[in-house]
């Protein structure tokens, strides 16, 4: 018993395409999997199938057999990535030395003492109930939830005490002299 042997895209390679279009429709998945495998991103898979078909398009009417239109549109695959390859532009150039980097003017270490020592007297000048809002908000990072929970009042009344208590500190004319 004998087997034929048998193509499997039999009527891919045979068939013959009256249009530019229903050549794509039909055979463009399978040219789209070959764009694939000639990128390594899908989206210029796409891009490098778009441009082997414009050739292509444009090359419709000078096409004489077309039963050969894959191998047409994958040489215009090839060689279209090809030239893309062949024009890449190198972003990186190499260096005897490294050029170093600008930094931004470090701020004086005696400035920031000062600044936060003035900010620690004016929140001790702040009434004893918004001090220990002030510092359990923002030097012990605590939520309001968790504020109004550990001194046993509403969340409602940390944020009113908070928003005097920073109003109180704006105005304060040592932390206006620091900054």
């Amino acid at each position: 018993m004998t087997a034929s042997a048998t193509s499997v895209c039999a009527s891919a390679s045979t068939a013959v395409y009256p249009t530019f279009t229903s050549y794509v429709r039909a055979r463009g998945p399978v040219l789209q999997r070959t764009a694939r495998s000639l990128t390594s991103n899908p989206c210029d898979a796409e891009d490098l199938l778009q441009t082997a078909l414009t050739k292509t398009y444009l090359a419709w009417e000078r096409i004489e057999d077309h039963r050969a239109l894959d191998g047409y549109v994958r040489r215009a695959l090839v060689n279209t990535r090809t030239s893309q390859w062949r024009k890449r532009k190198v972003e990186e150039f190499p260096y005897e030395e490294l050029p170093e980097r600008e930094s931004a003017a470090a701020p004086d270490p005696a400035e920031q003492q000062a600044l936060r020592d003035a900010m620690w007297r004016a929140v001790r000048r702040l009434p004893d109930r918004q001090r220990a809002m002030v510092v359990l908000r923002y030097y012990e990072d605590l939520t309001e939830v968790q504020t109004a929970e550990l001194l046993g009042v509403s969340v409602g009344t940390v944020k009113s005490a908070v928003s005097r208590a920073l109003g109180k500190l704006r105005e304060d004319p040592e932390l206006a002299c620091a900054a």
